[in-house]
């Protein structure tokens, strides 16, 4: 990649009044995360299940909790753990850091459910995680629209069958099955509410600096085509003439204008470039 280019990046950045920050699976892989990417990418991160044929879509979904709850809860539960294990990589600090310069300040889009961003001292009160997140759950059934926090909640493992053991984690309100409040493949029970609640803050502050005619850039990282939630949303709001997307991901750079930027590299290693320069 061309210093010239990271240098027209930077001063996109440096230009912005307010900055808005998306991400897909593609950032939590340079903290060490597993790629899911493909089957391989899976299956190299969990062996059992390609003994078992079955893909991340496949474990991605809800039926798993009633069918095996053991199978379900040994898959989230590993995730839980190794999510909570994981030191966020340099960049978000990066990102804060800008974020916080600005005169409009930054909000956070995403649809990992991994909690990074919290991790990595982000404020709740800016993120929106459209697919929920792991470290909240909710009654299998559902029961009600009770979403509650799974600190203190630990799901003992087999590291050679990937099987929950033990007691599983149950809803406080009937006794039956908790999961994860993440929105999987084909699930019609997922709980919204939380992830309602931070939209409802995001497209407020984007109202507002609409309203004030900020500068608006969107910085978005690893974010694929697959699921292609981040990378609609990134583009629908750096459509506005004055607002830019700078696309950070390793594949997949194409940009829908000509005046966003696309940066054919990992996260860390495109916003430690930028940030020499900026």
């Amino acid at each position: 990649m061309s210093d010239h280019k990271i240098q027209q990046v930077a001063q996109l950045i440096s230009d912005a009044d307010a900055l808005l920050i998306t991400a897909g699976a593609g950032m939590g892989v340079d903290s060490g995360l597993p790629d899911f990417r493909g089957n391989e990418g899976f299956w190299n991160a969990y062996p059992p299940m390609r003994k078992l044929g079955l893909s991340f879509v496949d474990m991605a979904n809800p039926g798993w909790f009633e069918q095996d709850p053991a199978l379900a809860w040994g898959f989230y539960g590993h995730r839980m753990a190794l999510y909570r294990a994981t030191q966020p990589h340099a960049g978000f600090a990066l990102l804060k850091s800008w974020g916080l310069a600005k005169k409009e300040s930054y909000f956070v889009f995403t649809s990992n459910v991994d909690g990074q961003f919290q991790l990595a001292g982000f404020p709740e009160g800016r993120i929106e995680e459209c697919h929920g997140s792991i470290h909240h759950l909710q009654c299998v059934k559902p029961c009600s629209n009770a979403i509650w926090s799974a600190e203190g909640i630990d799901v003992s493992v087999n590291p050679e069958t990937f099987r929950a053991e033990g007691d599983l984690p149950r809803c406080p309100s009937c006794g039956a099955l908790a999961r994860p409040n993440i929105l999987m493949f084909g699930d019609w029970d997922w709980i919204a509410e939380r992830s309602s609640a931070q939209a409802v803050r995001l497209k407020n502050w984007i109202a507002t600096v609409h309203s004030r005619q900020a500068k608006l850039a969107v910085i978005e990282m690893g974010a694929g085509g697959a699921v292609p939630t981040v990378r609609q949303f990134s583009e629908q709001m750096a459509q506005p003439q004055g607002n830019y997307l700078i696309r950070i991901n390793p594949r997949d750079t194409e940009v829908p204008l000509s005046r966003h930027m696309g940066l054919a590299m990992g996260s860390v290693e495109a916003l430690e470039r930028i940030s020499i320069i900026y």
